[in-house]
């Protein structure tokens, strides 16, 4: 039972991140992509961070990497980086998207439940 539990955020990460990969390398095939694609990653990996915790949005982050690599950077459909600006691109965005989906979880986690507090002066 634990095992479905933990697929259902995984499955939706990886499929956030499946969506985003494919809108991008449309945009890449047709020539009016951005720059710096690697960063459009970084707000749904975020709301999944929110919603289902750290380890899903961190599959999410790495996920994400190797697809941009892939897919979104020349030369395409192969993991070889060709420029230092890529590269620094896609050392950039793990850096900056493991500190956001830290963030997040931490900005957002449920308050603890306080013990409510005793007079001082109560001597029974």
């Amino acid at each position: 039972m634990w095992l479905f539990k933990g697929a259902i955020p995984a499955g939706v990460a990886l499929a956030v991140v499946s969506a985003v990969t494919a809108l991008l390398w449309y945009f890449k095939l047709a020539t009016v992509g951005p720059d710096h694609p690697v960063f459009f990653y970084l707000l749904p990996l975020a709301v999944v961070a929110i919603i289902y915790g750290s380890l899903p949005a961190l599959l999410g982050v790495f996920t994400a990497l190797a697809c941009a690599d892939f897919f979104l950077y020349d030369p395409l459909y192969s993991f070889n980086i060709s420029s230092r600006v890529e590269f620094g691109d896609l050392v950039w965005f793990a850096m900056l998207s493991l500190t956001a989906v830290k963030c997040a979880v931490e900005l957002f986690r449920p308050a603890a439940k306080m013990p409510a507090a005793k007079s001082r002066y109560d001597r029974r």
